[in-house]
């Protein structure tokens, strides 16, 4: 039997999206090694979020205070591993969200694990449990052994559905004293980029430009604002400085799974691909007919995209 404990994250006192797919690995992983699953939640004035939480049939360790007000690595990382100790973990698993990829590797350290990054899935029963994750930008899925005692892994959370609600789940205070003063980081400030579209992650449609846009993303910006959508770009648009960073969708970005993503001017090289394959409908606007991106898209236009996406605007309106 191996006790599984989920990291969860919060934003502004609200529970993120990214940790119910967690969540769900988590107990995915407990069905198969026989275990139990906790959950831990660190912040200031997020007892919604960890009620929100338990609402998905987990406990849920609570760590509040003044310390935890602002993200930091080493704090956040003293939390993680006490209540991974408190609950007899074996298994430790976070979202690979920017701040899971932060923590979970000191977490790791901290506990002498192993650790695997961005798991799809997972195989295998009791000890015997195999984790397949990416490698060489997604070419190659390999299946990890992790062999060490305590083991620590994040998912990425366009492979595994949000846990569903479910009843029996409760919230319990978690005794951990973290000294701001004797650590070796401190929170300076955040710059939040703030926007009226959705947060990329978590949009149920991206419309996203590359290349061919030259730089001009204003009919791509007016039709996600048509369609209550996200903005993304392709790397080697926001490298031109074209766009923010925060906008970058693959690899070395975000990694999203709308319900709708619409990719123009974004040729699909295989950096990009790996970080937008996961949606459920893909549209492909490129006027060059041989772009890779028309192998995995839905529906594909080959078309000037500074001619067509006004008439999808256009189209839409009319709708």
């Amino acid at each position: 039997m191996s006790n599984v404990l989920v990291v969860a994250e919060q934003g502004h006192g609200k529970l993120r999206k990214a940790s119910l797919s967690a969540l769900a690995a988590g107990q995915e992983l407990a069905r198969r090694t026989g275990g139990k699953v906790t959950a831990v939640l660190a912040g200031q004035g997020v007892g919604a979020a960890a009620q929100e939480l338990a609402a998905h049939g987990v406990a849920v360790q609570l760590a509040e205070g003044p310390a935890f007000e602002h993200y930091l690595a080493e704090s956040h990382a003293a939390v993680v591993a006490a209540a991974a100790k408190a609950a007899g973990a074996a298994w430790v698993v976070g979202a690979a969200t920017a701040q899971g990829k932060d923590l979970l590797p000191r977490v790791a350290a901290r506990l002498g694990a192993a650790a695997a990054t961005d798991v799809l899935s997972l195989s295998g029963e009791g000890a015997n449990v195999l984790l397949r994750r990416p490698m060489w930008a997604g070419n190659v899925v390999a299946e990890v052994e992790l062999t060490t005692p305590v083991k620590v892994f994040t998912v990425r959370p366009t492979e595994f559905a949000p846990a569903p609600a479910e009843a029996g789940g409760s919230v319990a205070p978690l005794p951990v004293a973290v000294e701001l003063g004797a650590l070796r980081t401190r929170f300076v400030e955040f710059q939040e980029v703030k926007s009226e579209r959705p947060e990329l992650t978590e949009a149920r449609v991206v419309v996203a430009g590359g290349r061919g846009t030259k730089g001009d993303f204003k009919e791509l910006e007016g039709l996600a604002d048509d369609l209550g959508a996200a903005v993304g770009a392709s790397r080697a648009a926001v490298d031109a400085g074209w766009v923010p960073n925060d906008w970058q969708v693959g690899q070395t970005g975000k990694v999203v799974a709308p319900d709708l993503y619409v990719a123009a001017g974004i040729s699909g090289a295989i950096q990009h691909v790996a970080g937008m394959k996961g949606a459920k409908v893909i549209v492909a606007i490129n006027k060059d007919v041989e772009a890779p991106i028309f192998q995995i898209a839905d529906y594909g236009l080959v078309a000037d995209l500074f001619k067509a996406v006004p008439e999808l605007r256009q189209s839409a309106k009319n709708r």
